[in-house]
């Protein structure tokens, strides 16, 4: 409940519309109490006197009542899914915003899964609950109630039969909802195990179809899904029985107004007319708790979708303790107060170390050094070494756990992301391209880039063969992912969408292992014509990195050694052992053998 009045506010703006749709449900309920007592009239005065013009007037008259009440609905239910359909629209986009400004770290933490199914099925069960609450909310209880107060104008003592089923009836109601939200709940839990596994599936499919794991795939699917359908059976079955146990409360209060009124005929208290409406109202009450109680149903599955995204709301992201940040930034590089402050380096990583959320072990320890503008850093290392880790820092992708990094002086963690990420371009490992066209990758980067900007960012990027061999050029039309590319030529594209924007800093994240040793050394040389672009290449290759003005090797979170290529090769044995596992012909002729251990640098 408390997640539904906090999505309430997204309502803002369509209040006239909140407001007309009960009303004009109102005023449907209205023309529906007033039907039982024309058909009383009928049969007490057209019937019994056999007066036809009466009948027939009292006959238009309930088509009168039936043709307003229809407009009234229908106008009732337009209002109800504008206001429903405008506030999804509006939720949905907030919270796509609020997902988009999460960091890594949360979004990591809380699952794509979760995300796609908080961002698509729950929103439509919120929406929906939205709407059936302003259709019926307030109609069900006004014919409820309605209905036993015209019993009771009519007869006492056969309104007594209301008195006693309606409160029986709101229990059955009321206890069944209680048991079937936090049922609900756990429905929605297992869709998002249903949809992570399903998604898992369709981005591996080609490496389970590599290790003809199919079948094992497919149990595995099929106990989740079985698990889920046993979850939602359980659920439906408890709201099942709301139509039933009401249908018998309901006949049974009929069955002895039936018996009461015939007494009351036989005395001439009552007339048959009244009778028969005082069983039409009834009827009405029936009627409108059967939709009451899908009503409950749908506004318990709505409650539980509600926290759901509510609680996608409430993941913030960290900012870092300011006191913290006043003693690093009083600490900088060293200086004593009273001393003149050497120019600050323009990049420095002071002390970080990175755990993840939810690691046992950090991911990076204790990482220092300084970049000057324009160089070009190579940073190598084995599988899991936190190549991709550190370079993420840059960006603010994640922040640091212990220490900071710190760009022209400004600690990275408190600069605004917007103009961080403006001096920033990234080539991550998975080369992604988006639907649309080879213009319309490239603005990514630079949304008002004239043509002649794409072309020279396609030329570095050594694509330019690409683009032209394609009909349309920069028009040309890219599939979903950029499926129609090879990955040679989407890893290309992706580093264009980078050099579009001329940034400050260019981030290679293992960006060209998909090339071939000409086009990658191509792609160097290109590189090596910016100027004031510090460049960060990751790379398994040493011929990726060799000719860097300084090359960062880490081993499981740390720096194993720094310095030029020549350096490396001759005093880290970690460099050793990976330059030489590629260049075994040069372990030959030197005879040279690595030993871990040995001098760091």
């Amino acid at each position: 409940m408390r997640g539904m009045k906090k999505l309430l506010v997204y309502l803002k703006g369509y209040g006239k519309e909140s407001v007309f749709a009960p009303l004009f449900k109102l005023l449907e309920a209205f023309f529906e109490l007033l039907v039982p007592l024309v058909m009383a009239n009928i049969i007490d005065r057209g019937i019994a006197d056999n007066d036809t013009g009466y009948i027939i007037r009292m006959g238009l008259c309930l088509v009168l009542l039936a043709v307003v009440g229809m407009a009234a609905s229908i106008t009732a239910q337009f209002f109800a899914a504008k206001a429903a359909t405008g506030f999804s629209a509006k939720l949905r986009e907030a919270l796509f915003a609020h997902i988009q400004g999460m960091d890594f770290t949360n979004i990591d933490r809380a699952g794509t899964a979760t995300m796609i199914t908080r961002m698509t099925s729950d929103i439509n069960q919120v929406q929906n609950g939205v709407n059936m609450v302003l259709r019926l909310f307030l109609r069900s209880p006004i014919i409820v109630f309605g209905a036993m107060i015209m019993a009771f104008t009519i007869d006492v003592k056969c309104a007594l039969v209301f008195v006693a089923a309606i409160p029986l009836m709101s229990l059955v109601v009321v206890g069944i909802t209680f048991i079937t939200i936090p049922l609900y709940k756990k429905v929605q839990a297992g869709l998002d195990r249903v949809l992570g596994t399903t998604r898992e599936n369709l981005t591996g499919v080609r490496v389970i179809r590599a290790f003809h794991r199919e079948a094992q795939e497919e149990a595995q699917f099929e106990e989740e899904n079985g698990a889920l359908v046993r979850m939602q059976l359980f659920a439906g079955r408890i709201s099942a029985c709301m139509n039933p146990v009401t249908y018998v409360i309901v006949n049974s209060a009929i069955a002895v107004l039936l018996y009461t009124g015939a007494l009351q005929v036989d005395t001439g208290i009552l007339t048959r007319g009244e009778v028969v409406a005082i069983v039409n109202y009834m009827s009405q009450i029936l009627v409108e708790l059967v939709k009451l109680a899908n009503l409950i149903i749908t506004i318990t599955k709505a409650l539980a979708c509600a926290d759901r995204v509510a609680g996608v709301f409430e993941i913030r992201n960290e900012k870092p303790d300011e006191k913290e940040d006043q003693n690093e930034n009083r600490g900088r590089a060293g200086v004593t107060p009273g001393t003149a402050e050497p120019a600050e380096p323009f990049l420095e990583f002071r002390n970080v170390s990175l755990t993840y959320a939810g690691a046992g072990a950090k991911s990076l320890d204790n990482i220092s050094f300084t970049v000057g503008r324009g160089e070009t850093v190579g940073i190598i290392g084995g599988t899991g070494s936190g190549k991709s880790s550190l370079v993420n820092l840059i960006p603010g992708f994640y922040r640091a756990s212990e220490g900071a990094v710190f760009l022209e002086g400004e600690n990275v963690g408190e600069m605004d992301e917007e103009r961080l990420r403006s001096r920033v371009g990234v080539v991550p490992q998975k080369a992604v391209l988006f639907q649309g066209t080879v213009r319309s990758n490239l603005e990514w980067g630079k949304p008002d880039a004239t043509e002649e900007e794409m072309w020279q960012a396609v030329k570095l990027a050594q694509a330019e063969e690409v683009v032209k061999g394609k009909e349309g050029g920069l028009d040309a039309e890219i599939a979903q992912n950029g499926s129609n590319f090879s990955g040679g030529q989407r890893q290309r594209l992706t580093i264009a969408r980078a050099l579009v924007r001329r940034p400050e800093i260019l981030i290679l994240d293992d960006s060209a292992s998909a090339l071939d040793y000409a086009t990658e050394a191509k792609l160097r040389t290109a590189l090596g014509t910016l100027e004031n672009t510090t460049t960060f290449i990751v790379s398994q290759r040493a011929s990726g990195i060799r000719h860097a003005d300084k090359i960062i090797v880490l081993d499981d979170g740390e720096i194993a050694g720094m310095g030029k290529h020549e350096e490396l090769l001759a005093r880290c044995a970690v460099y050793q052992e990976i330059y030489y596992s590629q260049y075994p012909e040069e372990r030959a002729q030197t005879g040279t053998v690595p030993r871990r251990g040995g001098a760091q640098g």
